[in-house]
């Protein structure tokens, strides 16, 4: 059994409701383990035996209880360290709203960051470290030309992503 790191995929946007309390609930009845769950996006820090069973689990808890489905991305919290100690930005920190760590549910296509680059009209930056697709969005999110859709499509399969403080929260709360 390992602390694992959960990331669901759109919850909680475009009428998929997904409660947290409840996920927690369904989480423990189905044998998890220290299930934390961080505000309404969509990350659990829990106990699992591994990523690869919990994203198995979760995503079938959430199809049969809450109607819809979401894909669940799950690293160990060794994994998550290296995110955490890892970002390609030096003023993370500052820029914690605009700086991204995104996760594939397979492993990225190698050209991911070069076709993200070329879509890039305000400033982003885009860098591939080992499994994590990063992006500083310089100029916010909301503007930008780098969609979710846009973005799995470039990656070869479905991408969450997460802002900096999210990342650094959810290192603290597996124990990191």
């Amino acid at each position: 059994m390992e602390k694992t790191i959960v990331l669901l995929r759109a919850v909680n946007v475009g009428g998929r409701k997904l409660p947290m309390a409840e996920l927690r609930d369904l989480c423990r009845a189905d044998g998890f383990d220290d299930v934390q769950t961080y505000i309404q996006s969509g990350n659990l820090v829990l106990t699992a035996k591994s990523a690869a069973d919990a994203e198995k689990r979760i995503e079938a808890l959430i199809a049969k209880h809450f109607g819809f489905t979401s894909e669940a991305i799950a690293r160990t919290a060794r994994q998550w360290a290296a995110y955490a100690k890892g970002s390609p930005f030096a003023d993370a920190d500052e820029r914690a709203n605009r700086v991204h760590l995104g996760l594939a549910k397979e492993p990225l296509n190698r050209d991911v960051a070069q076709k993200l680059a070329e879509r890039a009209a305000l400033g982003e930056i885009i860098e591939v470290r080992g499994d994590a697709l990063w992006i500083d969005f310089r100029e916010g999110v909301g503007e930008s030309k780098l969609l979710p859709a846009f973005i799995n499509k470039c990656a070869g399969s479905p991408v969450t992503m997460r802002n900096w403080r999210t990342v650094l929260k959810l290192d603290e709360m597996a124990g990191n």
